[in-house]
């Protein structure tokens, strides 16, 4: 039920959503707002308010965020474009960890085949769009990366879920339409570990994300899976 003094709310909520740097869910946006608030009906009303603008308020990375409207979206193309542009290695390596995490560096450079740079993974882990997100229980114990809500808020995504599946890549002309019959594109559940997985450590949280320092356990020599660089195979 919506209070007397709901405009007011509805105000303030369209404030916090405004000057927000990332999504908000809605426990969050609750906390912020006085008691009692029905935060759902208020964002529902601003969806329906903004719906024929410039701007919407849309799901989100898990949370909810003022975006320019869908239909608008090539007046800001190019500056996007200016603003980052990954090398091919770095699409490939990101697609990969979108695809297939929890994965290791090792396991990316298997799926590619081609070695995996440490500069590659910097620039990914630079932008925010992934993360260490546990180790492998394998001998090394080897990070591995998973995506992250950045990501999902760039490219935007409710969740990883909403990646695009097989029919719809094969629909854009980025999976070869004769796959053997039994290929299957499966998407991930990133909040769901692994059971050859084990969550970081307390001194692992303290990365600072730089790939070269992130192959191995505390106290232990980097991984040969995780941080050599093959000498007969090149990145692109």
């Amino acid at each position: 039920m919506l209070y007397p003094d709901a405009a007011q709310h509805r105000r303030m909520l369209e404030a916090l959503l405004f000057a927000a740097a990332e999504p908000l869910d809605e426990a969050s946006l609750a906390a912020r707002l006085p008691a009692g608030v029905d935060v759902p009906a208020l964002l529902e009303e601003l969806v329906e308010s903004y719906a024929l603008r410039g701007v919407n308020l849309i799901r989100i990375a898990g949370g909810w965020a003022f975006r320019t409207a869908s239909d608008l979206a090539f007046l800001l193309r190019e500056e996007v474009t200016r603003e980052r542009k990954l090398s091919a290695a770095a699409v490939e390596t990101l697609a990969i960890i979108a695809y297939h995490q929890p994965v290791t560096r090792g396991e990316i450079e298997e799926i590619r085949g081609v070695s995996v740079s440490r500069g590659t993974l910097d620039v990914l882990l630079e932008t925010e769009w992934i993360r260490p997100r546990g180790r492998r229980k394998t001998p090394g114990r080897p990070l591995t990366f998973g995506t992250t809500k950045q990501f999902e808020d760039h490219f935007g995504l409710e969740s990883v879920k909403d990646l695009p599946g097989l029919d719809e890549l094969k629909a854009a002309g980025l999976l070869n339409a004769q796959l053997p019959p039994d290929f299957r594109l499966e998407l991930p559940d990133p909040d769901s570990p692994r059971d050859d997985e084990e969550p970081l450590a307390p001194d692992d949280e303290a990365l600072t994300g730089l790939s070269g320092n992130v192959g191995a356990g505390p106290g232990m020599a980097p991984a040969a899976a995780d941080m050599a660089d093959p000498p007969d195979r090149t990145e692109n």
